[in-house]
């Protein structure tokens, strides 16, 4: 493949592949406490390419890297339900999942059947003790800045903020969850992070950037589709040619 083919086709795939993200970013625009996906773009030179003659410069190909999370705090609205929670700075709030601790920035919390406190998929919040949050759901809740739990003006518990020295080396899980190596990477208590009643953490990624960056890939796109159609009309004319040598 001639290295203006071998170009244009990577770009495709590099498009295509930020087409995916970007696809996952927009359904998710609504989601409470969601952190966006960039891409890192690249360019790849194969082994076989670095021992080019001298003199000659090796075909390289632009490639997304990699990805990346926007750790970035969205916008903090306002629901008036109690059970709602906003984390104001940095932080995320612990939930007891079948497979493991989960984190998450999602603060719209409920209680189940047996007064714990969850999350929307179902998995428990943890307190500072590192068990279950247990209230009463007839009687109204108050939650402070720091997490303390009171009901009737009586503590019950504390909710687990934790924060990590390189929020970057998380994972996404899915679910609006993050994953983390514990042996290789350990969360400590977020003593920044303030908890706010009654809110909600938008996601940071809103929907007038997506149109923004949709036009901007569809573009580049097009550009990449062209330049793939020269290519071949280019490889066409040469065989063309070739052919008519050896007539």
């Amino acid at each position: 493949m001639d290295p203006l083919t071998s170009a244009a086709a990577s770009g495709i795939r590099a498009r295509l592949e930020s087409l995916d993200m970007l696809a996952n970013n927009i359904a998710n625009a609504s989601t409470p406490g969601f952190k966006a996906d960039r891409e890192f773009y690249g360019l790849y030179m194969s082994a076989e390419a670095a021992d080019s003659p001298n003199g000659t410069s090796p075909p390289t190909l632009p490639v997304i890297e990699r990805q990346w999370t926007d750790f970035t705090q969205g916008s903090l609205t306002p629901t008036g339900n109690p059970l709602d929670l906003a984390l104001n700075g940095q932080g995320f709030f612990v939930g007891q999942s079948p497979n493991g601790p989960v984190f998450t920035r999602d603060g719209s919390f409920r209680l189940s059947l047996h007064g714990e406190l969850i999350t929307q998929d179902g998995d428990k919040i943890q307190g500072q003790d590192g068990k279950p949050i247990l209230l009463d759901s007839m009687r109204p809740v108050e939650i402070s800045s720091d997490g303390m739990v009171r009901q009737d003006g009586q503590d019950v518990a504390q909710i687990a903020v934790v924060n990590f020295p390189d929020p970057t080396m998380l994972a996404k899980r899915g679910n609006n969850y993050f994953r983390s190596d514990l042996s290789a990477l350990p969360p400590a208590s977020a003593t920044q992070a303030e908890i706010l009643q009654g809110r909600i953490e938008a996601a940071n990624y809103q929907p007038a950037e997506s149109v923004v960056r949709l036009v901007n890939i569809l573009r580049q796109f097009e550009t990449l589709q062209k330049a793939l159609a020269i290519g071949g009309e280019m490889n066409r004319r040469a065989v063309d040619e070739v052919a008519k040598v050896a007539q």
